[in-house]
């Protein structure tokens, strides 16, 4: 089974790239410099999870009203394969 294509940068793909650009950049300037910068790993962190749960977070909303397109969902293949008429 192949895995599928990817058609371009939608708000699905961009969100967990810049949460995770957010918390190495945090973590490794909090052990370089100052402790504190852990605070913007909490906070990157923290909405990674609400846009896991809820399926938004403040950059998905600021990405969209930059029009950024969301993905088109995948199809969910039909459980009852041998009887289409079902």
């Amino acid at each position: 089974m192949a895995l599928p294509k990817h058609s371009g940068w939608s708000i699905e793909r961009i969100v967990p790239l810049l949460g995770g650009s957010v918390v190495g950049a945090s973590l490794l300037l909090g052990r370089e410099h100052s402790p504190r910068w852990r605070g913007l790993t909490a906070f990157a962190s923290a909405n990674l999870v609400l846009y896991g749960v809820v399926g938004w977070c403040p950059m998905s909303l600021f990405l969209q009203k930059l029009g950024v397109p969301r993905a088109v969902a995948c199809p969910v293949p039909s459980a009852d394969r041998d009887n289409p008429a079902a």
